[in-house]
C-alpha cells in the first residue's frame, strides 16, 4: 500500500541555538540551546526515524539502503538530501562548505559536498546574513583572511520572513541573531569555519576550532550572488512557487505550496520531501488520509504518485535531483 513517511525530528544542540523551537513548533526539546531540528535526515550524525506504517521505527537511511525502488533506485550511495529548522538565538560562525570534489579527498568515505538553501520563517526586525565577500582575486582573500580584516572582507544581506536564499558550496555565509529558516541541503555535516566572535565551548572550555586553510581552499572567488528566478502557478486560491531548480541548483529543487482549500499534486520526481511551516490540514494518500500541523515533516516515496492537500497549509518541499 502506497503511504507517506512522516519522520520524528532529531535536535542538535548549539551554541547559538535558543528554544525557539518548542515555542514556535510545539517541539518536545531536550534541555539547553537547541539551534537544529533535523527534520528529514538520512546522514549518521542524525538520522530521521520513520513514525507510521509499515516502516515504523527504522531509520531512513536504513530503508533508503534496504528498498532502493522506494526512492527511484537512486544512484546516490547515500540518501542525498537533509532538511533543517535552525533556530539562530544568537549568530552562527561564518563559514563555507566544500563542493562533492573537495569533500570527497578530504574528508570521510561518502560525505557530500555542502550546497544548501533557507526559506526565512521568521526573521526580526533589522535581521541580516552574512553572505559573500568583497575579495575580487584569490591572493586578496587570503591576505584579508591573514589579517582578519574581518569587516572589510564579509558583505550582510538584510532579510525578512519569507525570503529564500541559495547558498552554493564556496559561498561564505552565516545566519544571524534573529532569524528561523528551513533549510535544505546535501546531506553533509561538513563546516569550515572563518570566524567565531572568539566564543568558548561551554564543555571544553576552549575556544571553537577554525578551519582557515580549508575555507581559503574552497571559498569561489570572486563571489557572484546567484540569480534567482522564482516560477508561480496559481492552481485556483493555492499557489506553488518554485523557488530552486537545475540548472542553477544542481542538486535539488525547492518548492513552496500555499494551499488554501484543495491542492492536487502529481510527483515531479520518484520522492519528494515535504515540511509543513504553517497552518494545519490534511495529507490524502490512496484513499487513506493524515492530518498535518506545523512542524510536521514526511516523504512521499516512489510508489506515491499522486496526493491531495487540504486546509490552510504553507509548506517547502524538494526533491533530489541525483
Amino acid at each position: 500500500m502506497a503511504e507517506p513517511f512522516f519522520l520524528t525530528p532529531v535536535f542538535h544542540e548549539k551554541i547559538w541555538g535558543g528554544r525557539r523551537l518548542a515555542t514556535d513548533f510545539n517541539y518536545q526539546l531536550p534541555d539547553g540551546k537547541i539551534g537544529e531540528c533535523w527534520a528529514i535526515s538520512g546522514h549518521p550524525h542524525g538520522p530521521s526515524q520513520i513514525a507510521n506504517g509499515r516502516y515504523q521505527g527504522q531509520l531512513l537511511p536504513d530503508i533508503y539502503r534496504d528498498h532502493p525502488e522506494l526512492f527511484g533506485n537512486s544512484h546516490s550511495p547515500v540518501f542525498p538530501l537533509l532538511t533543517k529548522i535552525l533556530d539562530a538565538e544568537a549568530s552562527l560562525s561564518v563559514q563555507v562548505h566544500p563542493d562533492d570534489e573537495y569533500a570527497a579527498e578530504h574528508e570521510h568515505e561518502h560525505e557530500l559536498g555542502k550546497t544548501e538553501c533557507w526559506y526565512v520563517i521568521s526573521a526580526e526586525p533589522g535581521s541580516y546574513l552574512t553572505y559573500g565577500h568583497s575579495a575580487k582575486t584569490r591572493a586578496q582573500l587570503k591576505d584579508l583572511i591573514d589579517h582578519q580584516e574581518w569587516g572589510q572582507l564579509f558583505l550582510k544581506r538584510p532579510v525578512k520572513a519569507g525570503d529564500f536564499v541559495y547558498v552554493p558550496s564556496g559561498t561564505i555565509h552565516a545566519l544571524n541573531k534573529g532569524i528561523v529558516v528551513l533549510e535544505t541541503q546535501q546531506s553533509s555535516d561538513t563546516t569550515y569555519r572563518l570566524y567565531d566572535y572568539d566564543r568558548v565551548d561551554a564543555t571544553t572550555g576552549q575556544k571553537r576550532a577554525l578551519h582557515l586553510q580549508q575555507a581559503t581552499d574552497v571559498i569561489t572567488v570572486p563571489f557572484e550572488e546567484p540569480h534567482l528566478t522564482p516560477v508561480v502557478e496559481h492552481r485556483g486560491s493555492s499557489t506553488i512557487t518554485t523557488l530552486v531548480a537545475p540548472p542553477l541548483s544542481p542538486y535539488f529543487t525547492v518548492y513552496k505550496w500555499e494551499v488554501s482549500g484543495e491542492l492536487s499534486l502529481t510527483a515531479q520526481r520518484p520522492y519528494t520531501l515535504v515540511s509543513v511551516i504553517k497552518g494545519q490540514g490534511q495529507l490524502t494518500v490512496d484513499g487513506d488520509a493524515y492530518p498535518l500541523q506545523k512542524g510536521d515533516h514526511f516523504l512521499l516515496p516512489a510508489d506515491v504518485t499522486a496526493w491531495t492537500l487540504t486546509g490552510e497549509l504553507t509548506m517547502i518541499a524538494s526533491t533530489s535531483t541525483v
